[in-house]
This record gives structure tokens, C-alpha cells and sequence, in this order.
């Protein structure tokens, strides 16, 4: 028992609401679970929320980060399938934002029984163009982030965080995504950037066979619309998807919830 509690310790493991279906939030890079903290209220009457944070968001112990292990998501996904077993979780709606997104995907090839469907908000398998494919970004855009993000995190923190929200530096969505991003130690950061960055993942969207329900930005920095309509046409299972229209930035949870939280709302019923 004693190693179960040290597990779910780790990750902040935490339940939410009451119902009979389970809704399980995964965060993004940067973020932690707090990152939900303006859609929780519309869900918490009427189901089960399961909430943990990512090894290596700043509310974790870094003592507990393991570069080599979280070089790549599948070992954040093995982690997502142990929690999900110790709290006896047969069957859910995963909700993940960014890399929870792919994180979600690759947990439901492993065992897709325990996943109802996937809600993707802002999700990419690949942050490179190549030549046939949008990606939203070029290697030498990339070195020149890692670089910035080493010498100077603070800095590179203060000016990424307004972009990616896509809000002004007083906006309290741009206070929140740049306290945990501070919250953050810089070496785990910018290790976590390269895995996400760096990742090509295509070649395992045909396996994803779970009805997928894609959301995304009309307007966002890290991921184009090209795509969530490239996800939708490679997915293995039934997927649908809906843009956000007239919304920036890469955590609509946190600058738009009002807009974002009907658009849960119908994924969590899509059939």
C-alpha cells in the first residue's frame, strides 16, 4: 500500500465531483493540473474527475524526474495506465491538452478497453514541417527556442508565455500558465520541450482505434489548424473535430474557458 500512496503522491493524484463516469484531465507542458481550474466547476456535479500532474511540472519533485526514462511520452503514458490502475479506473473520458493529448493516444493503443474516447485539445504528433506535412515549425526555429530557454529560462518564460496564451502579460491566463511554467526547474524544462518539440508520432495515429473528438484554436502558436484536420484523416477510429473560431492561443482552458467548456460538454456526449 505503501508504494501505491508514494505513486500517487508523486503525480498529486486527486479526485474531483461525484457521478458514475470518470472524466481523467491531462495538462500540458508548462502547466499543471491547476491549468483546469476555470472548466472543473461545469463537470464536478455530474461526474468523477481524476486530476495528476505530469512528472516534471513544477508541483512535482524534481528529485523524481528521470531525464533518460521522460525522453520520450511513453513513459508519461506507462505513468497515466499505473495511475489508472491503483485507482481502479476501468473506463473513462480522457481529456488531454498538448502533450497529454498524444500522451492520451499512445496509453490507448497499450490498453484502449479503459479509454471511452480521447477529447484532444490543441494536440500535434509532429512540431516539424517536412515536405508534405505543416507542422507549424523549422529546425532552426526550434535550436533558437532550446537556446533561449538555456540561457536565460526567466526571460525566455516572460516572453513565451503571452504568445502562447495569446493574451496580454496582465491577462490572469498569462499569470497563471507563467506561474507554473516558473514553477518549473530549467533543466527539466528544457528537457521536456525537446521531447515534445522534437517528436514525430504520426506513424501512431492509425493505431489509435478510440473515438477521438479533436479541438483546436483557429489561431495558435505551437499547433496550425492543418493539423487537427491531418489528425482527423489519420486517426484509426472515428474521430470528429471542431475549431475554435476567433479564439487564439495554445490553452483555451485557461483564456477562453467559456468558450471551451460547451465545446466539452459535447464531446463528453458525442456517440
Amino acid at each position: 500500500m505503501g508504494y501505491v500512496n508514494q505513486l500517487l503522491q508523486a503525480h498529486n493524484v486527486r479526485v474531483v465531483g461525484s457521478g458514475d463516469k470518470w472524466l481523467v484531465f491531462g495538462h500540458g507542458f508548462g502547466s499543471d493540473q491547476t491549468v483546469w481550474q476555470f472548466i472543473l466547476p461545469h463537470f464536478s456535479r455530474n461526474y468523477k474527475i481524476l486530476l495528476f500532474d505530469l512528472m516534471g511540472a513544477g508541483s512535482t519533485n524534481p528529485q523524481h524526474f528521470n531525464f533518460a526514462r521522460y525522453a520520450t511520452l511513453h513513459a508519461y503514458a506507462d505513468d497515466l495506465l499505473t495511475i489508472l490502475d491503483e485507482m481502479e479506473i476501468e473506463s473513462c473520458i480522457y481529456i488531454g491538452h498538448s502533450m497529454s493529448g498524444m500522451i492520451g493516444c499512445i496509453a490507448s493503443i497499450e490498453r484502449p478497453s479503459v479509454f471511452e474516447k480521447l477529447v484532444l485539445i490543441s494536440t500535434s504528433p509532429r512540431y516539424l514541417n517536412d515536405e508534405t506535412y505543416v507542422g507549424g515549425f523549422v529546425q532552426s526555429e526550434l535550436n533558437q527556442l532550446f537556446d533561449a530557454m538555456q540561457s536565460n529560462f526567466r526571460a525566455w518564460v516572460i516572453g513565451f508565455c503571452p504568445l502562447a496564451v495569446g493574451t496580454d502579460l496582465q491577462s490572469i491566463a498569462v499569470q497563471e500558465f507563467t506561474r507554473t511554467f516558473f514553477n518549473m526547474r530549467p533543466d527539466i524544462a528544457l528537457s521536456v520541450s525537446k521531447t515534445c518539440f522534437q517528436s514525430d508520432l504520426r506513424n501512431l495515429l492509425p493505431q489509435v482505434t478510440v473515438p477521438c473528438f479533436l479541438v483546436q484554436s483557429s489561431k495558435d502558436l505551437a499547433v496550425p489548424t492543418e493539423v487537427v484536420k491531418y489528425m482527423h484523416q489519420m486517426i484509426g477510429g472515428r474521430t470528429t473535430f471542431e475549431i475554435l473560431h476567433n479564439v487564439e492561443g495554445h490553452l483555451p482552458q485557461l483564456s477562453h474557458p467559456a468558450v471551451l467548456h460547451p465545446v466539452l460538454q459535447r464531446a463528453i456526449l458525442w456517440t
